[in-house]
């Protein structure tokens, strides 16, 4: 929520800079960069991000303040507006999927195809990461090892390079919260057609994972999935296990005539190994969920002549506190490896709202953001 700001105080002989930053090392190099003085003299006092969600890994921000202070002899605060923050932000890749499946006379996949097109964060930003082929592992997590018994299962990646000018980077869920919305509402939608409950299909696809299904009975049981609802209540279910973690989320929403969307309650069931600090983690699932459904209900940056034509909250919505849901989250107790927990929520976060609006409407969400998608529908 806090824009993009740095303090800086270039001297002959040194350069301190004040920033919250999720890279400091790449904001000592980019000042380093701009003095032109050695890294050693480059003092960088870290703070708080005051959001950061993959933003603050750009230096950007650092290396205008040291700009505009190498041309002064005292301490530059720059703070960026609101308009300027989110029009010349690097935002999060778009991506093309397509994903398709045989099925056999029970309507169970026997060979499930998935492939990605779409520009690759880590190519820009560090391509000695980048496998020796070329290939961007992030493009395909959480497509190309689901927790299902898939057999017969090809997931793939196809470039499709953005414009120099047109960079894009990390957003919280990196790669998995593409994946998980695209195979998740496709589990949903093979349901659907074998005529069989989200769930009780799931479960039949997790037989060989026992640590899998555990959440998705536990959340079943805690969500009470059988009970009867009303017309336009629907709720939806999702399973991720990315991160090193596993996780499953239960929605239900309201969707008026007007398709204006309630979110009703959520439950969710983390399984991330090890847990030293259960608020944390509870916590983390919580923010998590209410950052995806914003980013899942609302999010979208449009262009014209190359420019981005939202520039503030009015036209680039926020999920506010009244509209937030209640969230009750089951931690599982474990003593398995610890798993990761910062990413889990937000990437879970959109199939499973994607597939309460279709339990609701009976109309499929394929395109993000879901009220944009509503109102075409």
């Amino acid at each position: 929520m806090e824009p993009l700001n740095a303090v800086a105080h270039v001297r002959p002989d040194a350069c301190e800079i004040w920033v919250g930053t999720q890279v400091p090392v790449r904001a000592q190099t980019i000042a380093a960069k701009v003095t032109g003085l050695p890294p050693d003299k480059i003092i960088v006092h870290n703070q708080y991000l005051g959001g950061g969600f993959g933003r603050r890994l750009e230096e950007d921000s650092v290396g205008l303040a040291v700009r505009v202070a190498k041309a002064v002899d005292y301490p530059v605060k720059v703070i960026w507006t609101r308009e300027q923050d989110i029009q010349h932000d690097v935002p999060r890749p778009a991506y093309y999927d397509h994903i398709a499946a045989i099925v056999n006379a029970d309507g169970m996949p026997v060979a499930w195809t998935d492939r990605v097109t779409g520009a690759s964060v880590l190519r820009r930003w560090a391509p000695k990461a980048v496998r020796a082929d070329g290939f961007d592992s992030d493009t395909t997590e959480g497509a190309d090892n689901p927790p299902y018994d898939l057999p017969n299962l090809k997931a793939e990646w196809v470039p499709f390079e953005m414009p120099k000018d047109l960079p894009v980077g990390w957003w919280r869920g990196v790669g998995p919260t593409h994946n998980l919305f695209k195979v998740e509402s496709f589990i949903d939608e093979l349901a659907h057609a074998a005529g069989k409950d989200p769930v009780a299909y799931r479960r039949a696809l997790l037989q060989k994972n026992p640590r899998v299904l555990a959440l998705l009975d536990l959340v079943a049981e805690k969500s009470a999935w059988d009970s009867p609802r009303a017309a336009r209540i629907g709720r939806g279910i999702a399973i991720g296990s990315v991160f090193g973690s596993h996780v499953c989320v239960m929605v239900e929403v309201e969707v008026s005539p007007e398709r204006a969307v309630m979110m009703r309650r959520a439950v969710a069931a983390i399984d991330c190994g090890f847990v030293i600090n259960p608020n944390t983690v509870e916590a983390q699932i919580q923010g998590g969920l209410v950052f995806g459904w914003t980013g899942a209900l609302y999010s979208r940056l449009t262009y014209e002549q190359g420019a981005v034509q939202q520039n503030n909250f009015n036209d680039y919505r926020m999920m506010r506190i009244n509209e937030t849901p209640p969230i009750e989250v089951h931690i599982i107790k474990s003593s398995a490896e610890v798993g990761g927990i910062g990413e889990v929520g937000t990437a879970i976060a959109a199939p499973a709202l994607g597939n309460a609006v279709f339990s609701a409407t009976g109309i499929r969400i394929r395109k993000l953001p879901i009220l944009a998608a509503l109102e075409a529908a």
